[in-house]
């Protein structure tokens, strides 16, 4: 943690911080914005798997959402990454995954990261990337998502991040 993280916490999300997780994403203006309600469900059912970054004041500044992928237990899919405006420029979303990454390979003895990111988005890009150089692991990419598969109209298509192996110790 650096000096400017070193007010910050990070822990497992309650349900009074699904309003706050929704809010941050939304401000971000870079996510898929999911309902409020399933924000409120996420720091529910999937908490173990996420972490939030809480202010002096234990207020959410920031977050990573994440589950263990049902077909795959010894791995991790990082849903959303986001962090409030306020609190940008700190290292404070590698922080989080950081701190996620550790709690859950001790935890669950979880060996391998996913996440999808859009070819577009440089920061994610480079977020994971030096992720895996911090832990010596290998990163594969992959088309997850071919554009034409959403139904929602035009999409850019969703490139799966692969980072593995991970260890206990970062």
């Amino acid at each position: 943690m650096t000096a400017a993280q070193a007010d910050l916490q990070i822990d497992r999300p309650r349900v009074a911080d699904g309003a706050a997780l929704w809010r941050i994403a939304r401000d971000s203006k870079v996510l898929d914005l999911n309902s409020s309600y399933s924000y409120l469900l996420w720091c529910r059912d999937f908490a173990a798997t996420s972490a939030v970054a809480r202010d002096e004041n234990g207020e959410p500044v920031g977050f990573v959402t994440g589950y263990v992928r049902p077909d795959r237990p010894d791995t991790l899919l990082v849903w959303q990454v986001a962090v409030d405006e306020a609190y940008r420029g700190r290292r404070l979303a590698a922080a989080l995954l950081d701190g996620l990454a550790e709690r859950t390979v001790a935890e669950r003895g979880l060996t391998t990261l996913e996440t999808t990111i859009s070819p577009d988005n440089t920061a994610s890009q480079r977020l994971f990337t030096s992720f895996a150089e911090r832990r010596g692991a290998r990163v594969e990419r992959e088309v997850l998502f071919d554009a034409g598969v959403f139904p929602d109209g035009p999409h850019e298509p969703e490139v799966l991040y692969r980072i593995g192996p991970l260890s206990a110790t970062g």
